[in-house]
């Protein structure tokens, strides 16, 4: 194994990163690899520092933290990938809050395996998104899944908890969003060429499994299949309804609710008919009163560090 980068973000999971930045060193050093570390310090450093990390021949390069964290230092994988004919592995040292991505690409849950397996260079495929439209009108890229409507309202309300951790921010969000709950606008959505007329007032495109830390929308989702798992009811249902929907989630079991429907696409539109978008893409916001977005699965746009099937 050639030189890693380990690129660590203090603030997340409300600070767990700073906190684990020791733990990181100790296991490094002690496993003979050449590492070193960069530390964050404001939005986009991730992004920037990967592709600076890519370019400059790194072997693998890390992020340490949550799935923020995990999205731009994709960003800078891929943008360095307009550059370069071979990209460094992607890893991850789950240390933020809701960690939804490692979960589905199948790194292991705690810090230290993570670490362990980094340092085994156990890697398998990865997909890679990108979504284009609202802030994005070039596109940005995404690994876990983009959430419209529904979710997004939940996380943003998530984001404003300071002294919550955990999957309990995307609870408490939900009860908040479930209060004010906004009528379903009209949308128009296309993927395996054909185009469905819906009231949704939630869709949901993943390549992982898992939303808010608590919320299988794609139960089935793989991260190395070339395909994106969609989700959503297709009609406007009352609050009491979607107290029900957001139990199924929690067990993945909402292809059972009439309402829902899921599918597998390679590409995906969405254009609002009535009303407008609120679109989140790994918990990052991508506009709050878009009109069209196109999302596509890129097929195997790099490896991770990860216990999947396909490992090696």
């Amino acid at each position: 194994m050639g030189k890693i980068k380990i690129i660590l973000n203090p603030i997340s999971g409300m600070g767990n990163g700073a906190k684990q930045l020791t733990v990181i060193q100790d296991i490094f050093d002690q496993s003979g690899i050449s590492y070193d570390i960069s530390t964050t310090e404001k939005v986009w450093d991730a992004a920037s520092i990967a592709k600076e990390a890519a370019i400059s021949g790194y072997s693998g390069v890390i992020a340490a933290g949550g799935d923020g964290t995990c999205n731009e230092v994709v960003n800078g994988l891929m943008e360095a990938s307009l550059q370069l004919s071979k990209l460094p592995v992607f890893g991850v040292l789950p240390v933020g809050r809701g960690n939804d991505f490692a979960y589905g690409a199948m790194v292991p849950s705690t810090l230290i395996q993570a670490a362990e397996n980094i340092i085994k260079a156990n890697t398998s495929p990865l997909d890679v998104g990108l979504i284009e439209g609202g802030n994005y009108p070039d596109g940005r890229y995404f690994v876990n899944g983009i959430g419209i409507g529904f979710d997004t309202m939940v996380g943003l309300e998530a984001a404003k908890l300071k002294f919550i951790h955990g999957p309990a921010t995307y609870a408490w969000g939900a009860i908040v969003t479930l209060f004010k709950y906004p009528k379903a606008p009209s949308l128009r959505v296309t993927y395996n060429g054909e185009t469905h007329e819906v009231e949704s007032n939630q869709v949901s495109i993943l390549n992982g499994s898992r939303m808010g830390g608590t919320f299988f929308m794609a139960p089935g989702g793989r991260v190395d299949d070339g395909f994106f798992d969609l989700c959503m009811p297709v009609k406007h249902i009352s609050r009491m309804k979607m107290v029900k929907l957001m139990l199924q989630y929690t067990k993945g079991t909402q292809s059972d609710n009439p309402v829902i429907t899921m599918a597998k696409s390679l590409e995906y539109k969405v254009e609002a008919v009535t009303g407008s978008l609120v679109c989140h893409a790994d918990g990052e916001t991508i506009c709050i009163d878009g009109k069209k977005l196109r999302v596509e699965c890129i097929p195997n746009a790099l490896r991770i560090y990860s216990i999947g099937e396909g490992s090696n």
